[in-house]
């Protein structure tokens, strides 16, 4: 790894992470439903494109888009953190919801992408 490569990771993780707080807020103020849809919706796009990147990608683009701004704009840990409130406030069904929708379209998203840019 050099110089080069930490760069390209920064560059995109920087704008990985406005994107994603950017998403954030705006979904905030757009849904007002129990289910995160803000998070939910930044996971599912993020899934979708990193499979594009992953099939598509040289090893500048996937250091900058895949490791660099798609490792800031998913998010793992805001996903499971909304998973604990939920099941702390037994929302079971948003929960199920969540958890089952994220998981099953994040992978068929996923495999989507994987399929789109295996054609680019």
């Amino acid at each position: 790894m050099t110089f080069g490569h930490e760069g390209l990771v920064a560059i995109g993780g920087f704008f990985g992470a406005c994107a994603r707080y950017g998403i954030g807020l705006w979904g905030k103020k757009k849904f007002q439903a129990r289910l995160p849809v803000s998070t939910m919706l930044i996971n599912l796009t993020g899934s979708f494109l990193l499979g594009i990147v992953a099939a598509a990608g040289g090893s500048g683009i996937s250091l900058l888009v895949g490791t660099g701004f798609m490792g800031a704009y998913t998010t793992f840990s805001t996903f499971n953190a909304e998973n604990i409130q939920l099941w702390r406030s037994r929302a079971w069904r948003t929960l199920a919801i969540y958890v089952a929708g994220s998981y099953i379209l994040g992978v068929v998203l996923a495999w989507a992408g994987y399929a789109l840019g295996g054609r680019l």
